[in-house]
């Protein structure tokens, strides 16, 4: 199955292209990361969110079997590019994804998403929190198999393979590993679709986490 990978030069979107191999394409925005996600075993593309129209990225998705959002502005951005990134790449692919009847779509958002940011965070935090949410909102009014994903705060420890996924967890942390093994999982699970979901490392064995709801 082919799986397109929006922000794919980013760590958990190189991790889940490296466990779903040639069948990953990995979108990125500089044509310098194309050797890296291709190091994974995936193919690259390159296509800017920002700036590429909805009828260049349907062509693009024409034909997959699942799209993933793993795009974001990252850390350093400002508040503007929490807008274009984490709310409007995120709105343009899911438009895409139904212009091109692709229906899967898996949406990494974030913890606190769907809520006010907490009291004495910065105005970047809450414009992402912002853009996160109504990316959220934007995806679950659209006719596609969507699942939403709000890990906690990601680290770069090995993954455990244990994990807690569910409609409301504990803040808590979760490796980029277990992140991209859970999303790898979703592709083929029907009871997440139409499920928002946060994840925190746990207890429980990934394939039954997932498999369990």
């Amino acid at each position: 199955m082919r799986i397109i990978i929006a922000g794919g030069h980013g760590k958990t979107a190189l991790r889940l292209a490296r466990r779903l191999g040639s069948g990953a394409v990995g979108l990125v925005r500089d044509p310098a990361h194309v050797t890296d996600v291709e190091a994974t075993g995936a193919e690259a593309v390159v296509c800017d969110l920002e700036r590429a129209s909805s009828g260049e990225v349907a062509r693009i998705v024409e034909g997959a079997g699942a799209v993933v959002f793993a795009a974001g502005a990252g850390p350093g951005s400002g508040a503007a590019r929490k807008e274009t990134v984490d709310k409007g790449a995120s709105v343009l692919l899911a438009g895409a994804a139904e212009t091109a009847g692709v229906r899967r779509f898996i949406q990494i958002s974030s913890m606190g998403a769907g809520k006010p940011p907490a009291p004495g965070r910065d105005a970047v935090w809450a414009a992402y929190i912002k853009a996160k949410t109504e990316a959220e909102d934007d995806l679950r009014a659209r006719d596609l198999d969507w699942t939403i994903l709000r890990p906690g705060r990601l680290t770069d420890e090995p993954g455990s393979g244990l994990v807690r996924l569910e409609p409301e967890v504990s803040p808590g942390s979760v490796p980029r590993d277990d992140v991209a093994a859970v999303i790898a999982a979703m592709l083929d699970a029907p009871g997440t679709v139409h499920r928002t979901l946060e994840l925190v490392s746990g207890d429980t064995p990934i394939a039954d986490a997932v498999g369990g709801r």
